[in-house]
């Protein structure tokens, strides 16, 4: 199955759509995504894996590849990094942002195949499916539901499903 996120800040689940948080800057083609920028890249994007926070409830229920996010785990931000776009243990030398937050946006992140195979420095990481903020702020360039809305997402993937960001 493919879910898609729109431009216009909806997500097709199958049978409903449902809102989603998008990047600042909007939409732009992959070959135009770059670091920091705040866009989030259109393409179909692979769902590899999903990470959830333990201490705040049970895995998700789903099919996917699934780990628990550990206090250390960050995701490399620095494109000149060889672990660019890439799970590392914190402190790390380089830049990265850490997974294991205060906040409940990453209790559920589900890593998409954005710019993963390999990285191209500079070209976007992190690109992550999340949990949405209340009213739905923008994102730094992933698409984020609410955490039913994502839960549900979870439930009815499988191996091989992706993730599309289109233009409507």
């Amino acid at each position: 199955m493919i879910f898609t996120a729109f431009s216009d800040g909806w997500l097709n689940m199958g049978e409903r759509e449902v809102r989603c948080a998008l990047g600042p800057a909007g939409v732009v083609p992959a070959p135009d995504k770059r670091e920091g920028d705040g866009a989030t890249p259109l393409g179909v994007w692979p769902i590899r894996r999903v990470l959830y926070r333990p201490d705040r409830g049970p895995p998700p229920a789903t099919a996917l590849p699934s780990a628990p996010i550990r206090e250390l785990d960050g995701w490399c931000d620095a494109p000149d990094d060889p672990a660019y776009n890439r799970l590392v243990t914190l402190p790390y030398p380089a830049s990265a942002e850490r997974l294991w937050r205060e906040d409940a946006v990453y209790d559920r992140v589900v890593i998409l195949g954005h710019n993963d195979d390999p990285p191209v420095p500079g070209l976007g990481s992190a690109i992550f499916l999340h949990i949405a903020r209340a009213d739905y702020p923008p994102t730094h360039g992933c698409v984020a539901l609410a955490r039913d809305d994502l839960e549900a997402l979870l439930a009815s993937a499988a191996p091989g499903d992706a993730l599309a960001v289109m233009l409507r």
